[in-house]
């Protein structure tokens, strides 16, 4: 099945030497809904021989079961679709990856879905992507999903993209048709920050122009798929201007070696460069670049180094080395970001979560959501919160300075993840769009402190003879679990109301149940009780 049988079978090692120099491009494809986008990788597999034959039989004997090709067509989808919802509804749910290669690239695909309520998927694939193949159904030309998923490759800093107009078979592979898909999809992308686009008008499930020139398309002059994707040029679509290189580990294996390992994120390192440790600003030169294969020269993204310096400075993980000559990196606790929600509990500003920066993690909140984008229309619309799938401009701040640069240009250093404190689980991912102005700063408001502190600014009457008591065991099990209380014990309304605004719950001993939001007898009712009880009210969560 491969393109290089003859190589493998005569000289094995000269074979892999080869196929480990090959250039990796990595791309996704994404679309609407039964657009083809499974078909198109399984047909690209297919006439391009890169499917063993126990493969092809076994995918052959699923299409007479799961197939949707019809009787005697082999249905190339399932080479994708694995999982058994995937197959019993048509569709693609989880971001599925194939690899494979030609005489000249490796190639890794992501099979991204095309359901709206997936969308986090698709922007999980398109992360490290270099180009994104768009499907349009020529029968439909361009959809909401079109422009949503443009908008996120957009977003994502994929540099290339082609639009792979589908089903040409079934509009008579119109030329009229692909003309004016292709002047819609212009249209919507005119304001977007998208620069390569191609567009190839193609049939996957008969393989015109995915591999092989459309004898049925002689109109069509430009090349087909596999060259398309042969030939595209990315070597320059790493920023080696500013030489950035985020430290993952200190290598101190004994008293004569100390290196920072670490994958090289943009930029060039030569030995005996200036560099500069942030955010400490301290500076020294690179005395070597150490790799398993012995010493090196210069180093260059994403080659994966060790580097060693002429001074001992302090360097630990998280930290950053950039080339002294440009320094135009930021350090900062507070930074603006483009920010896709991953989850379904809301994004809401003042909740903490941890923010993992290249190789630093750092807590840390949503200060401000400035608006949500409609991916749709691209229109933005005020938010108070994100929920799933959504899209939103924000202001972060961390609780301590991290280096960054705008992912428009450095896409290893403007990235970010958000972690939930509590299952350790990706919930957001960002892309950095640039610092914030100290004049720009917004004071701290009721609802970010109480959103901060998982509660509901509330004034809580505690009666009872008792009630000191069960106020102050409150107070320090509400405080324990992370949320902010004081105990007053006082009639002085406009002192509560105070407390209250500043977005604390307050528990009131012996204050009027009728100026209060909520009341509890402490007589009747344990400290035990009434924390469930706040819960359940979801004052605290």
């Amino acid at each position: 099945m491969s393109h290089q049988s003859d190589l493998i079978s005569t000289d094995i090692d000269a074979y892999l030497a080869q196929h480990e120099n090959k250039e990796l491009l990595r791309f996704l494809t994404c679309g609407n809904v039964d657009d083809g986008k499974s078909t198109l990788i399984g047909r690209l597999l297919h006439d391009s021989k890169m499917i063993y034959e126990d493969q092809l039989a076994a995918v052959q004997a699923d299409s007479v079961k799961s197939g949707t090709t019809g009787a005697g067509k082999i249905d190339l989808a399932l080479l994708v679709d694995g999982l058994q919802a995937e197959r019993e509804q048509g569709i693609t749910i989880d971001v599925a990856y194939r690899y494979f290669s030609t005489s000249t690239r490796k190639f890794i695909i992501a099979d991204t879905p095309g359901h709206e309520q997936y969308t986090r998927n698709m922007a999980t694939g398109a992360s490290t992507c270099d180009l994104a193949i768009i499907l349009i159904d020529a029968r439909y030309g361009v959809q909401t999903q079109t422009k949503r998923h443009s908008f996120i490759a957009s977003l994502l800093g994929i540099r290339h993209i082609f639009v792979a107009i589908n089903k040409m078979d079934l509009m008579g592979y119109s030329e009229t048709v692909f003309n004016t898909i292709k002047q819609d999809y212009l249209s919507f992308t005119d304001t977007l920050d998208l620069h390569d686009i191609r567009f190839i008008p193609m049939s996957a499930l008969d393989g015109d122009n995915v591999v092989n020139p459309s004898e049925n398309m002689p109109w069509f002059t430009g090349e087909p798929l596999m060259a398309a994707l042969n030939n595209v040029e990315i070597a320059n679509d790493h920023n080696f201007d500013d030489a950035r290189f985020p430290v993952q580990y200190v290598n101190r294996p004994n008293l004569d070696f100390r290196g920072f390992c670490g994958t090289v994120a943009s930029g060039i390192f030569r030995k005996g460069d200036l560099v500069t440790a942030l955010p400490s600003g301290k500076a020294s030169k690179i005395k070597s670049i150490v790799t398993y294969d012995g010493e090196l020269e210069e180093a260059f993204p994403p080659m994966a180094v060790t580097l060693t310096l002429e001074d001992e400075i302090d360097v630990s993980r998280g930290d950053m080395l950039i080339g002294a000559e440009k320094l135009s990196a930021t350090v900062a606790d507070q930074f603006k970001a483009n920010i896709v929600w991953m989850t379904e509990k809301a994004l809401t500003p003042g909740r903490q979560y941890t923010f993992k920066l290249a190789t630093r993690s750092v807590s840390g909140a949503i200060a401000v959501i400035h608006h949500r984008i409609d991916v749709n229309t691209l229109e933005h619309h005020d938010a108070a919160a994100l929920q799933l799938n959504e899209i939103g401009s924000c202001t972060v701040t961390v609780n301590a300075p991290v280096v960054f640069d705008a992912y428009k240009t450095n896409r290893g250093t403007g990235a970010f993840i958000i972690i939930d404190r509590l299952t350790n689980g990706t919930v957001g991912a960002g892309m950095i769009t640039g610092s914030v102005e100290a004049e720009n700063l917004q004071p701290v408001s009721a609802e970010e402190r109480a959103a901060r502190y998982s509660q509901k600014a509330t004034s809580i009457a505690l009666t009872g003879a008792n009630s000191k008591d069960v106020a102050y065991k409150l107070e320090r099990k509400l405080f324990d679990n992370g949320h902010a209380t004081t105990v007053l014990e006082t009639q002085n309304t406009s002192l509560i109301q105070a407390v209250k605004n500043a977005g604390l719950i307050c528990l009131c001993v012996n204050y009027s149940t009728n100026m209060a939001d909520i009341s509890f007898n402490t007589d009747k009712q344990t400290t035990d009780d009434i924390y469930s009880a706040l819960k359940e009210q979801n004052i605290v969560y």
